[in-house]
């Protein structure tokens, strides 16, 4: 298949642009892996020369660091500098239109992709920051679907919250580290103790979890990959209601405090990344877009690790 060869002007940017924090995040890991997985993309229109699909990958990315729509995406990469070179880009060369992307993003969940591109990171991270292992914390957070005519997206009613029409992005995070290990995507109405299970790692150690996870299925898929269930307990055997508050209390406070620290996670995605909406329809791009955030999300986390190691 035919490619454009970018990046040939090696030093059309001299020594005015200053390097930040996409260089740093672009050495961050090896870039090859994922490359190796693209390998037979072609997203490009009948006639014209492909784009790298590397080149494209990295420039979703950035559209997930910094909240931006096809559109502004592609302005900001013919625009700035520090864009340029994290996707590949010498000073002068042409960038990728808004088509562009929504083609690449079409074939990458037409392939599944996302999934595999996400564990390439992912293994490269954790790999760089191997520590023993001492728990996980599971949850899932729920994402309104990008329009109610999306007929993958389901109805979901929580006690004094409003129905939401949309999906479940369920994760589970590292405990030492906070790195995103696992993600599984649903729609909004399936139960978090059934989906949970998909999501547990190996070696999950501790494993801690709220009370929609009680139950024997979530906390056997736990134990058949050697960890131990942690779960928000909503009942105890007392003899009186005042007894039995304090023995709640007693038992989930130590719960609370590690898996709480989850809840930032989805905050930073929902924030910062965009993940407060899905921006597009069906189950396999609102996977995508889960996978993406959770790829921008571990690549920044892993800069942070790198910095406070001193890697």
């Amino acid at each position: 298949m035919a490619r454009r060869l970018i990046g040939q002007e090696r030093f059309s940017f001299g020594n005015a642009a200053r390097k930040g924090d996409l260089d740093a995040l672009d050495a961050v890991v090896d870039w090859s892996h994922c490359d190796a997985l693209m390998k037979e993309i072609s997203a490009s229109c009948l006639g014209e020369q492909g784009w790298p699909p590397l080149c494209l990958f990295k420039a979703l990315l950035l559209g997930r660091w910094y909240d931006l729509s096809d559109v502004k995406l592609a302005e900001a990469l013919d625009d700035r500098a520090s864009f340029r070179r994290f996707c590949g880009f010498s000073r002068n060369e042409p960038t990728p239109e808004r088509t562009a992307f929504v083609r690449f993003r079409k074939t990458l969940a037409g392939l599944k992709l996302s999934e595999a591109l996400f564990d390439a990171i992912t293994d490269q991270l954790k790999a760089r920051h191997i520590t023993v292992k001492t728990g996980t914390l599971i949850d899932a957070t729920i994402i309104a679907s990008a329009s109610k005519d999306d007929g993958e997206a389901k109805w979901v009613k929580h006690k004094n919250k409003k129905a939401v029409h949309g999906y479940k992005a369920h994760v589970a995070s590292d405990e030492g580290s906070d790195l995103i290990e696992t993600v599984g995507v649903t729609p909004a109405n399936i139960n978090d103790g059934k989906a949970g299970c998909a999501v547990v790692p190996g070696d999950p150690a501790l494993t801690y979890a709220d009370s929609a996870y009680r139950g024997p299925r979530f906390r056997a898929a736990v134990e058949a990959k050697g960890g131990t269930a942690c779960v928000v307990a909503t009942h105890v055997w007392a003899k009186t209601d005042e007894e039995a508050r304090a023995r709640l209390r007693q038992i989930n406070r130590p719960i609370h405090k590690v898996r709480g620290r989850i809840e930032k996670i989805f905050g930073t995605c929902k924030r910062s990344y965009g993940l407060r909406q899905m921006t597009c329809l069906r189950l396999a791009k609102a996977t995508l877009q889960v996978n993406l955030t959770a790829i921008a999300y571990n690549l920044k986390r892993g800069l942070s690790l790198q910095r406070l190691h001193g890697a």
